[in-house]
């Protein structure tokens, strides 16, 4: 029997809060103003090769780039400076975060939600999906796999906007999701969840404060798109999501409210993606302009199929795509860049080389899919479909074999190396010296614990590698480096710079 909830909608009228949106405006204006971006992209052609250069050596001084900057480069369409310009995004990437990706897991906590967006297969007037929310019991037991089964060090719990998953659930879901803990192979050591990021609704500044205590990872929130009228004509009035400016303004509110990392993106597909690249940079430059920090991340969600849902668009085409994570690798060449398994196993390859930093595998997003289904898709229970599912071993060698090390490090978080000091240490590659050698210490834990022994073999061989080129690079580093492998190896865990 399918479990029922109510819509929630007296709940939705009291969640925005006015005067937590208008003390960020500067009068009537938002940092988004109306024709900016359309005025930027406007009667401009394409740029001359010399000042692409231009542009791309500012970008691998690890230098935000202007609006108009970021314009020139969306706009170019001369295949040799395109490829050019993805060399250098790649060189960018390995700059600041060198040969790591980080990988995690997501996990969806429920399909109850008030909004009635009209490409979510979550919608409030899906008749077809199977409404849950899972209780605190199953999460522990979906982490348990995640944890025991595949390797998982990090999630990304996702929330939908419904009371019966409010501030309460998610605070508790937390405690849940942290207080796995399973004994590793060796008996020297446990796996557990080691940071837990959140994709959740919008939230006033008292119920982030109360996040923030909980001792989550980054609050990702994606504006969908910064095109007003688009935005209005795909969430409909009345819903909390339906307003503009609320959403808009979440990360200020996250901010103030302590939390030091937030991730951003929009849904590519719903509106011309020229605008929406244009929208992440002026937010990104709006948080650092204002805060000191910008986001500590930024996605690329593409529209996938979901159940009940046709709007009639075609996507944005692969080309097309690649091209908008280059410029923004330019555009924002501090930041974090996530890939998900929405796209094909193609892509997200392409992808790599272009800057991105982090990935999911293993990925389930049906709601108690990984404890309780059967390794498929189940679309009257998820919100989209997948375009990648592979295991998590799978992706580990494809990376390995690609020059990647997959990083399971959540160390700077527990350093301290979060918010500005985080984005300073990017900014002048130190943070590249400290991924890498907790890349190496956590890998080995992996592959120790949980590869197969095709991975395994390709992983040993990377990171022999890796540790001749700590001892070439770095050799005031490599006793340090020895010494922590040796122990790991040995069966120790949780070691780390």
């Amino acid at each position: 029997m399918k479990k029922t909830y109510s819509s929630g909608q007296d709940w939705a009228r009291q969640r925005i809060r006015p005067d937590q949106i208008e003390k960020y405006l500067a009068g009537n204006d938002c940092f988004i103003p109306p024709g900016k971006i359309e005025e930027l992209l406007r009667d401009r052609g394409e740029p001359e090769p010399s000042r692409v250069r231009e542009i791309l050596a500012k970008a691998l001084e690890i230098q935000t780039l202007e609006p108009a900057e970021a314009a020139d480069l969306i706009l170019l369409r001369d295949p040799e400076l395109r490829e050019e310009a993805g060399r250098t995004a790649g060189l960018i990437k390995h700059k600041v975060y060198d040969n790591r990706i980080v990988t995690f897991a997501p996990f969806y906590t429920g399909t109850a939600c008030v909004n009635n967006c009209l490409y979510c297969g979550f919608r409030r007037d899906n008749p077809d999906l199977e409404r849950d929310i899972l209780s605190l019991e199953r999460i522990r037991r979906e982490t348990e796999v995640l944890v025991g089964e595949i390797g998982h060090k990090r999630l990304i719990l996702v929330y939908g906007e419904h009371p019966a998953s409010g501030i309460d659930y998610m605070i508790d879901s937390l405690q849940a999701v942290y207080s796995v803990r399973i004994p590793t192979r060796s008996g020297g050591g446990f796996n557990g969840i080691r940071r837990a990021n959140i994709n959740a609704p919008v939230l006033p500044i008292e119920e982030l404060q109360l996040l923030h205590e909980a001792g989550i990872g980054t609050y990702q929130v994606f504006q969908e798109t910064y095109h007003r009228p688009t935005y209005e004509k795909y969430h409909p009035r009345g819903t909390v999501k339906g307003d503009y400016l609320w959403r808009l303004y979440c990360m200020h509110r996250a901010f103030e409210a302590g939390i030091d990392d937030v991730g951003i993106g929009v849904l590519f597909g719903l509106g011309d993606w020229r605008y929406e690249v244009l929208g992440l940079l002026l937010h990104a430059r709006e948080l650092e302009g204002r805060f000191g920090i910008g986001p500590h991340t930024i996605s690329f969600p593409r529209l996938r199929p979901a159940l009940g849902v046709d709007l009639g668009r075609p996507p944005v085409p692969d080309e097309e795509f690649l091209h908008l994570i280059t410029v923004l690798r330019l555009a924002v060449p501090y930041t974090g860049m996530i890939i998900t398994a929405r796209e094909p196993a193609e892509i997200r390859r392409a992808s790599i080389g272009l800057g991105i930093t982090q990935t999911d595998a293993s990925s389930r997003i049906g709601v108690g899919a990984y404890a309780g289904g059967d390794g498929g898709q189940e679309d009257t229970r998820q919100q989209f479909l997948l375009g990648d599912t592979r295991s998590l071993d799978e992706v580990v060698a494809e990376l390995a074999r690609m020059g990647c090390i997959t990083s399971f490090c959540t160390a700077g978080y527990r350093c301290g190396r979060t918010g500005k000091k985080i984005m300073d240490l990017l900014r002048c590659g130190q943070e590249g010296v400290f991924c890498k050698l907790n890349a190496i210490i956590t890998f080995r834990e992996w592959l120790d614990d949980f590869a197969s022994p095709g991975t395994r073999r390709i992983g040993e061989e990377l990171i022999r590698r890796e540790i001749a080129e700590v001892e070439t690079r770095f050799p005031e580093l490599a006793p340090s480096l020895l010494d922590y492998y040796r122990r790991t190896a040995q069966g120790e865990r949780d070691l780390y710079f």
